[in-house]
C-alpha cells in the first residue's frame, strides 16, 4: 500500500474512532439537605456546593428548602410536621425542571437532613437516589437534647416543648426533633406515638415493603459518625446503633432486630457491600475540605466510560 493511501486510511480510521467515542461522563445532580438550625442559603452550604462542583465539574447542586425565606427555612428545622415536610420535598424534587429530568440523583444529608433524605428515598424516590451519604445523622433517633445558644429562642422553644410532653399529639405534629426522639427506656410510647422515626425505620408490627425495596435500590449508603460528637445524643445513632442511656452499653446495628430481621434491607445491603460505616475525627459536623473532597470523589463521581483502544499497523 502506498504511503498516500496509508495516510488516507489512517485519517479515516482516526476520524471514525473520534466520532465513535462516547460522551464524557456527566455527574448526577446532587441534592443536599441541611441540619437543625441551619438554612439553605447558609454560607457553609454554598461552600459545600461549590466544592462539589469543583471535584466533579458539571455537578448541578440543589439545596433543599422548606421555605424560600432563609429565616423561615431555619425555623422549619425546629417546628413543623416532618411527614408534611418530606411530602413537600418529594413534590418539589419531582417537579424541579432539572432534577425531574435526571435519570437519578445523589443525596448528601447533614445531621437531621440525613434521615430526612432517607425518608425521601423510602417514601417517594422519584427521581431515584443512586448514592446516599449522611454526616452525623440520627438514623436511630436521639435520646437526649442538644444545648441551645443563649439567645437562640427558636431552639429553646422547641426543646422546651419536646421536654414537656414528648409523646403528645401536639408535640409530635409540630416539634421536629421530637419526631425522631427515641429512648429505649420509653420504647412502648415511642412505637405508639412517634410521628416519624418509628415509621421510616419499619419498627412497627406491620412493615412497609416499599420502604425496604426503595432503600435497597441504592448503590451505596455511607454513614459518617463523628468521633467526638457531643451534640447528637447518642452519637452512635449515626450508624443505627442503640445506646442504653443508663449503662452506656451500645448495641450495634448488626446485633439489632432491625438488621437481623432485615426490616429495611440493611442486612441484605451490607452483604452486598452497599453499606459503608465511617468514623471521622472531630465534633459534630466537623467537616474539612479534605474529607469532603474524598467523599465527593468516592460517592458522587460519574461512572467512568471506557474508550475504544485502536492499534494500527502500517
Amino acid at each position: 500500500m502506498g504511503l498516500l493511501l496509508k495516510l488516507l486510511v489512517l485519517t479515516s480510521l482516526i476520524s471514525t474512532s473520534i466520532l465513535a467515542q462516547p460522551d464524557l461522563p456527566t455527574p448526577l445532580p446532587l441534592v443536599i439537605w441541611h441540619g437543625l438550625g441551619d438554612n439553605y442559603q447558609a454560607e457553609g452550604l454554598q461552600s459545600v456546593a461549590e466544592l462539589a462542583a469543583r471535584v466533579n465539574p458539571g455537578t448541578f447542586v440543589h439545596n433543599v428548602r422548606l421555605d424560600d425565606d432563609a429565616s423561615s427555612d431555619r425555623t422549619a428545622t425546629f417546628f413543623g410536621n416532618t411527614t408534611l415536610q418530606i411530602e413537600k420535598v418529594c413534590n418539589d424534587i419531582f417537579a424541579h425542571p432539572i432534577l425531574s429530568l435526571a435519570p437519578a440523583i445523589n443525596a448528601l444529608g447533614f445531621s437531621q437532613g440525613g434521615q430526612f433524605l432517607r425518608a425521601y428515598i423510602e417514601r417517594c424516590n422519584d427521581p431515584p437516589v443512586r448514592n446516599l451519604v449522611t454526616f452525623g445523622s440520627q438514623h436511630n433517633g436521639i435520646a437526649g437534647f442538644r444545648n441551645c445558644a443563649a439567645t437562640d429562642w427558636v431552639c429553646k422553644a422547641a426543646i422546651g416543648l419536646l421536654k414537656s410532653n414528648t409523646w403528645s399529639e401536639f408535640v409530635q405534629a409540630r416539634v421536629v426533633p421530637a419526631q425522631y426522639y427515641r429512648d429505649p427506656a420509653e420504647l412502648e410510647a415511642y412505637l405508639e406515638h412517634s410521628n416519624f422515626l418509628a415509621d421510616i425505620n419499619n419498627e412497627r408490627f406491620v412493615k412497609n415493603q416499599m420502604y425496604k425495596e426503595n432503600l435497597m435500590s441504592l448503590e451505596k449508603f455511607a454513614m459518617f459518625m463523628f468521633q467526638e460528637d457531643k451534640t447528637v445524643i447518642p452519637k452512635e445513632t449515626a450508624w443505627f446503633a442503640e445506646v442504653n442511656m443508663t449503662t452506656g452499653n451500645v448495641t450495634w446495628l448488626q446485633d439489632r432486630d432491625i438488621y437481623r430481621e432485615d426490616w429495611l434491607g440493611l442486612k441484605t445491603m451490607n452483604e452486598q457491600g452497599k453499606l459503608d460505616f465511617i468514623l471521622t475525627d472531630g465534633g459534630h459536623m466537623h467537616l474539612t475540605d479534605e474529607l469532603l473532597n474524598q467523599t465527593f470523589e468516592k460517592y458522587f463521581s460519574p461512572p467512568r466510560k471506557e474508550g475504544v483502544d485502536m492499534v494500527l499497523e502500517l
